[in-house]
């Protein structure tokens, strides 16, 4: 009985999450589309609330499919910031080296967005 209790709180714990979990890829979205579609640049502020917001709820989601996007989301700005960091050089030596870096990671960022928010729709966790 009590595991049957268990499965409930944790459902309705990862549905209560949603919200939050949509709240943080929307922010995610509008700037993966701003790095990717020229002169729309919503700025980084965006991604840091976002940011800030995963790692704040991330404990929250501990034990619910929810952990998973968290988690998620975090790794995707970490992977994306320190890929923009060393490819940066290149916008300094050669612009169209820098120009097709930062044009593909804006492109997988972006994708991974997509990806989080198709899963979480069905309420599924990430599949990585």
């Amino acid at each position: 009985m009590s595991d049957i209790i268990d499965v409930q709180t944790s459902d309705q714990k990862a549905e209560d999450l949603k919200a939050i979990g949509w709240v943080s890829y929307v922010l995610h979205l509008i700037v993966a589309l701003g790095v990717v579609i020229p002169g729309a640049q919503p700025g980084a502020a965006l991604l840091i609330v976002a940011l800030v917001i995963d790692l704040v709820k991330k404990g929250d989601a501990e034990g619910t499919w929810q952990a998973n996007h968290f988690s998620w989301r975090i790794r995707t700005v970490i992977w994306a910031g320190v890929l923009y960091i060393v490819t940066a050089p290149l916008w300094l030596l050669f612009f169209l080296p820098g120009w097709i870096a930062w044009g593909l990671i804006s492109i997988w960022f972006l994708y991974r967005i997509v990806r989080g928010m198709v899963a979480m729709n069905k309420s599924q966790a990430v599949d990585a």
